[in-house]
């Protein structure tokens, strides 16, 4: 009788600490607000660039922002950027919108991103090996 009582007491705490279990999610913020930089490009937006950062490095393995009214009207929407890596991207742990990321490369060869536009939702999708994970965000004008 004891000896089952400690099974079903043991079964009992492994239910109540099943996160023990789970996968570590993947924590991602933004920011948006000017660089301190003097140089100007003739793609710059309107809206102040977006930085993305997580909870820890990892290495990506796919990047994608997709326009959110795009994602809820079409069935396969296409990305406004895309980065892949094949095999050795370099751990991060935040990235700069449109910029280059260590050890990734455009999907498409030779594709630009698309400028954001301030007030408008987006959607970023990343991946890092079996991790996967996306996060919502809305870029604000650009302040001087």
């Amino acid at each position: 009788m004891l000896i089952a009582a400690a099974i079903l007491l043991g079964g009992f705490s492994l239910y109540l600490n099943k996160d023990w279990f789970a996968k570590d999610n993947i924590q991602i913020f933004h920011r948006s607000r000017p660089l301190n930089t003097r140089r100007k490009s003739a793609e710059d937006s309107a809206a102040n660039p977006v930085i993305f950062g997580f909870d820890r490095r990892i290495k990506l393995t796919s990047v994608k922002v997709f326009p959110l009214s795009d994602i809820s009207t079409n069935k396969y929407p296409h990305p406004i950027w895309e980065l892949v890596s094949d095999s050795n991207s370099v751990p991060t742990k935040q990235f700069l919108y449109g910029s280059h990321i260590a050890g990734m490369r455009t999907a498409v060869q030779g594709a630009t991103p698309d400028p954001l536009e301030p007030g408008v939702p987006y959607r970023l999708f990343i991946e890092a090996g079996s991790f996967k994970a996306e996060h919502d965000f809305v870029p604000v004008a650009r302040t001087q």
